[in-house]
């Protein structure tokens, strides 16, 4: 017998095309390696598990297995945290990563809340462009530091390829659906969704909160970075790029 799904509750509505697509992209970039959907149920125990853990048991090269990890990681399906060795031990403490409770991995991402997001335009009417601009930026990098303290807490820093690549899986799992890809000497972050919706559009300076979350990442994973928005879809643009 099928199971019956129940209504949704008051409240609740259907995810929009940009929502949905978002939702897609999100779970494809995190599930669609097959290896990964297994490491993933792996990581699931309670204990976690250690990428040295996930190569024995996978027959992978540790930097293979870590690199599934890391990418589960930043599209916020495991979180990461440091065991120290026991009383007397010795040796450095060992980076493990776990299922987030409560997240089955398929879950949609949290749809926008219409009473906040009208807040934040109210808010943003009263400053002044400059100032709601550097407000907006301020609190993307804050909560871009907040996001790579997870994904390598206590780690050294990665190239500036391999910390784009995990900023652009960050932002996918926050609705951008972002890849990062070469350009004339530089790498760009390119964003084809935009998760505020038409506040981004009646409020341009909100791109800041996504240049900020990269600038926060970045400083993170890599080091000092000066990211530049090139182009944004609140301006009329295709998608949002955003150039380091």
């Amino acid at each position: 017998m099928a199971r019956s799904i129940p209504p949704p509750s008051l409240g609740e509505r259907p995810l929009t095309d940009e929502e949905f697509s978002a939702a897609v992209v999100a779970v494809t970039s995190a599930f669609g390696d097959p290896t990964r959907r297994d490491i993933y149920l792996f990581a699931r125990r309670d204990t976690g598990v250690t990428a040295a853990e996930v190569a024995e048991r996978f027959e992978l090269h540790p930097n293979v297995a870590r690199h599934h990890l890391d990418k589960l990681a930043a599209g916020g399906y495991l979180e990461v945290f440091l065991e120290r060795p026991g009383t007397g031990g010795a040796g450095r403490p060992s980076k493990r990563y776990r299922a987030v409770a409560g997240r089955t991995g398929f879950d949609l991402p949290a749809r926008k809340d219409d009473l906040l997001v009208t807040l934040l335009q109210r808010a943003l009417a009263l400053l002044p462009a400059e100032q709601a601009e550097v407000m907006a930026e301020q609190v993307g990098e804050e909560y871009g530091r907040s996001l790579a303290a997870t994904m390598a807490p206590a780690e050294g820093h990665r190239s500036l390829r391999a910390s784009l690549g995990a900023v652009a899986e960050a932002l996918t799992a926050h609705g951008f659906a972002a890849h990062a890809e070469a350009r004339a000497g530089t790498i760009a972050i390119i964003s084809d969704l935009c998760p505020f919706g038409p506040a981004a559009s009646q409020h341009p300076v909100i791109c800041a909160v996504d240049r900020g979350m990269v600038r926060g990442m970045l400083a993170g994973l890599y080091g000092d970075t000066a990211p530049t928005t090139e182009s944004s879809r609140a301006q009329g643009d295709a998608s949002c790029v955003t150039v380091v």
